[in-house]
């Protein structure tokens, strides 16, 4: 094995562009589609059943089809269409990471979604019952109770979705960004070395899903502490 190409200011320049791109990639996805989710979430639950089956039909499909094809339906599908290219959205989706950020947001916003919606459902119904006792209004109730009582349970879950978003990031290079996977396959064009170029890259995403585990187990620390045994 040979990691001597490490050495080179421009290979390490790709690298840190590509690590660039890949959190990007990764906040942007988790930032936008968490706003997304809260309410999809709520309306998942919701006793109205038309706007419960539409949500349902949505997570359904997005979760029921791989990322890839959804990544290639939004950057290759919509570009046949002539009244996609001669709109105004034309300007965003040609833009191969606008094409990629919306693909992953459409995908993690149904799966982000069914966790926080599956966190209502299982939500101890005193926590409930105790905040009708006060008076509180059902409005209330959800921004107050349930909404932050979900959150705070499914940090588990969602942690590993977010180290999943982390790892899918890596599809960006199937339609020409440069990601981690994207710099280390240019790190191979150049230098012939498949498994030290991908190897480096693999460092990084380790790296990266070190520190998300490292900042969800804080916080599941520090908001989970409750459910946690009481020594004697």
């Amino acid at each position: 094995m040979n990691f001597s190409f490490v050495l080179d200011p421009d290979t390490q320049a790709l690298y840190l562009r590509g690590l660039a791109l890949t959190v990007q990639l990764l906040l942007g996805c988790i930032a936008i589609s968490f706003l997304l989710a809260i309410p999809l979430a709520v309306a998942r639950n919701s006793p109205l059943r038309p706007v419960r089956h539409v949500v349902w039909l949505y997570t359904y499909v997005v979760r029921g089809t791989p990322l890839l094809l959804q990544v290639y339906l939004v950057y290759y599908g919509l570009s046949q269409f002539e009244a996609v290219r001669a709109s105004a959205a034309w300007f965003a989706l040609s833009n191969p990471l606008f094409c990629v950020l919306f693909a992953f947001v459409i995908n993690e916003t149904a799966y982000s979604a069914e966790i926080f919606a599956g966190a209502m459902r299982n939500l101890p119904h005193g926590e409930i019952e105790a905040a009708r006792a006060f008076g509180m209004a059902p409005m209330v109730i959800l921004r107050r109770i349930t909404i932050p009582s979900a959150l705070r349970s499914s940090l588990p879950a969602y942690s590993n979705e977010v180290i999943i978003v982390l790892h899918s990031t890596s599809l960006a290079a199937t339609v020409t960004l440069l990601d981690l996977t994207g710099a280390a396959n240019e790190v191979y064009s150049t230098h012939y070395l498949p498994f030290e170029a991908f190897m480096v890259a693999a460092v990084f995403y380790m790296g990266m899903t070190f520190a998300i585990v490292r900042m969800f187990r804080a916080a599941e620390g520090r908001f989970l502490a409750h459910q946690r045994p009481r020594t004697v």
